[in-house]
């Protein structure tokens, strides 16, 4: 019985170092595009050329940032709503109304 376990034990360790290297790569992965993301941004603003910053040319020529950028912005939506109801009770009454017609206007 002890050979079972110790192959089971072998088993589950092999399992866990995959996981682990598939993780470690997929880290090493975003950190790369991350890297690379930050190099492009860095050369489009040191570039004399340019005399207005045009965040569309940097999602559109930029390989994957505006994939990032979405769901980065989109994995903040819940701390953005979060803010907005904490911030709600500090609004005067006017300002609670002109929101609900800016919803309202939204949902027609």
């Amino acid at each position: 019985m002890p050979r079972k376990t110790a192959t089971n034990n072998e088993e589950t360790e092999k399992d866990m170092n995959d996981e682990l290297s598939a993780i470690k790569n997929k880290y090493e992965d975003e950190l790369n595009n991350l890297n690379r993301w930050l190099a492009a941004v860095l050369n489009y603003l040191s570039d004399d050329e340019v005399e207005e910053i045009d965040i569309e040319y940097l999602l559109s020529n930029t390989e994957g940032l505006r994939e990032w950028w979405d769901q980065y912005r989109e994995n903040n939506r819940k701390l953005i709503e979060e803010e907005i109801k904490k911030s709600l009770g500090e609004l005067s009454l006017e300002e609670l109304e002109s929101i609900r017609e800016k919803i309202k206007d939204k949902e027609n």
